[in-house]
């Protein structure tokens, strides 16, 4: 199982951490042990001060495939998930700096929360619109509709370089609003259509 992650997909927010809008998808990589499931807290990591919250849609891979063809690719998933891509900020910061890959400020353990996934036809209506709330108030809106790459580009793009197997995930990029959390911070995301049930995304930070 591949976690595939899309950075600055949001124009919003590329703009917000003062990085240029990319003109193809940017990826990086996440280990299994980057999961976080079944509403687990995350343990706030030793080495960073600057721990930032960034919600994101997330597909489920559904069959095997590559070089996937942009009239194939909504075949390759059903499901979708919220996920929240945890970034050491200060490190990121720093690797960036030096020209170093910054997995050690995206990839640590615990660094790729997801949800239950659900069938995408419960949320499918005018694109996907999500939020993240912090301690009960909302600090990220998104809506997929304003992707600069969307699902199925991204289905083909990925399928260029790594295989497709079942049960891949894409973290498909969040939206403006990132921003800091502490201990004891309570994180719940949930779509727009599904807004009077409990929050699907539950994470509390210890």
């Amino acid at each position: 199982m591949k976690i595939i992650c899309i950075g600055r997909n949001y124009k919003d927010h590329a703009k917000e951490l003062n990085n240029p809008v990319p003109k193809q998808p940017l990826i990086f990589m996440k280990p299994s042990s980057a999961l976080l499931i079944n509403k687990k807290p995350l343990y706030y990591p030793e080495f960073t001060k600057d721990l930032h919250h960034e919600i994101e849609v997330v597909l489920k891979i559904c069959k095997n495939g590559r070089h996937v063809q942009p009239e194939f690719a909504k075949e390759y998933y059903k499901e979708v998930a919220l996920g929240i891509d945890f970034t050491a900020r200060d490190i990121q910061k720093q690797c960036k700096e030096k020209g170093h890959p910054w997995e050690i400020a995206k990839a640590f353990d615990g660094s790729a929360s997801l949800s239950e996934f659900v069938p995408l036809d419960l949320v499918e209506d005018n694109g996907l619109q999500f939020e993240l709330k912090k301690n009960g108030e909302t600090v990220q809106i998104g809506n997929t509709q304003d992707l600069i790459f969307d699902f199925n580009y991204l289905i083909t793009y990925v399928s260029k370089f790594f295989k497709l197997q079942m049960g891949d995930l894409i973290y498909t990029g969040t939206p403006a609003g990132v921003g800091p959390v502490q201990i004891g911070d309570v994180l719940e995301g949930n779509f727009s259509k599904m807004s009077d049930q409990t929050p699907l995304l539950y994470c509390e930070i210890k």
